[in-house]
């Protein structure tokens, strides 16, 4: 696949536009401008309660000027004091008021200087947190799943790995678009923005340690070039890619591709079938949707179930997985079922069920 000369240079351009940034998922917070309201509040309501506590007691204090203290005197009083050490002019004389200054308008200043400068600390401490949040996130991940595009087919994926029990943590977003890296966010997962064909980015999503590989990108080239750079980085991961062009699907495997899914023909012949027969096209539908109706599933051979027919297990069985073949259940070349043998059955999906970890849901996509 050759790129044109339009298509290489936007991708020279998306290059140096990505930041390879790793966004982790993280609780809505307050609006900026909301917190700042906040603080200027509980500024201009430290300074009015420093002011009235001067203004009670505005005999124990003194004017340079005029030698008395009004209610404009105690609130002047009041601002230089909080944001100053103050000029002298306004002075408490009587004990009273001095007393009230050590123990009252004093840890008033510190409390006031503490909201000016909370937003720098918050910033300071806000950084502290999300290094050590990355740091912690990195050092434990393990065996996770890596989804290269969060459009349709990404998001649909992720949907079915999760509805078998994979956790939200354990799942990484990666793609180019900082606006769907923040969706991933805002969803649960943790994400990284910046192009999934470089290495850098698929080592920040931690990918040479990752279990298997969702590569749903919207070109197939960019798919081939993903493929390539992840099956590099980890040789034993699982990698599923989804290609739209058929002929694109044995360069996908020649690259390193696991399994490859032609997205417009399985879209086609969904279509196809519906128009020959509605009822069966609902059936797929609901099989391709994990987590609800019927569900389609991989699942190992029992003790109780060695020695008979596919037939004669108490599951709808459609195939038979023996080594690297996938057999039909009606195929003379199963004979018996062997311990070592996996079936693929169709099983009527429980709500809030969780797959057991050795049942494994085939594809949906």
């Amino acid at each position: 696949m050759k790129l044109s000369g339009q298509d290489a240079i936007a991708r020279e351009a998306d290059e140096h536009i990505v930041t390879h940034r790793v966004k982790l998922p993280r609780k809505v917070v307050e609006h900026p401008f909301g917190q700042v309201a906040k603080r200027l509040s509980l500024a201009l309501i430290l300074l009015v309660a420093t002011a009235l506590i001067v203004y009670a007691d505005h005999d124990g204090y003194k004017d340079s000027s005029d030698g008395s203290v009004d209610l404009l005197d105690a609130f002047y009083y009041a601002t230089v004091t909080l944001s100053t050490t103050g000029y002298g002019d306004v002075t408490p004389v009587s004990d009273a008021a001095r007393l009230t200054n050590i123990f009252v308008i004093t840890p008033l200043r510190v409390l006031f200087l503490i909201v000016l400068v909370g937003t720098t600390l918050e910033v300071l401490t806000e950084r502290t947190r999300e290094e050590w949040r990355l740091n912690r996130w990195r050092s434990t991940l393990r065996d996770h799943t890596v989804v290269v595009g969060f459009g349709t087919k990404g998001r649909s994926a992720i949907q079915t790995v999760c509805a078998t029990g994979l956790k939200n943590e354990q799942v990484v977003v990666v793609d180019p678009s900082a606006k769907a890296i923040d969706l991933a966010s805002a969803e649960g997962y943790a994400g990284v923005v910046g192009d999934a064909t470089r290495s850098e980015v698929l080592k920040r999503a931690e990918a040479h340690r990752a279990r298997q590989i969702i590569i749903a990108t919207q070109r197939d080239d960019t798919a081939v070039l993903v493929t390539l750079t992840a099956r590099q980085l980890n040789r034993g991961a699982k990698i599923v890619a989804a290609v739209r062009e058929e002929e694109n699907a044995p360069l996908l495997k020649q690259s390193g591709a696991d399994a490859v899914i032609t997205s417009a023909s399985a879209a086609g012949r969904l279509l196809g079938l519906s128009v020959l027969s509605p009822a069966a096209g609902m059936v797929m539908e609901d099989l391709i949707q994990q987590g609800s109706g019927l569900d389609i599933v991989e699942r190992p051979v029992i003790k109780a179930e060695v020695g008979r027919k596919p037939r004669e297990t108490e599951d709808l069985v459609v195939s038979v997985v023996r080594g690297h073949r996938v057999l039909g259940y009606d195929d003379p070349a199963i004979g018996t079922l062997q311990l070592t043998d996996r079936l693929i059955t169709i099983v009527r999906a429980s709500p809030g069920s969780q797959i057991a970890p050795d049942v494994r849901p085939l594809r949906k996509d």
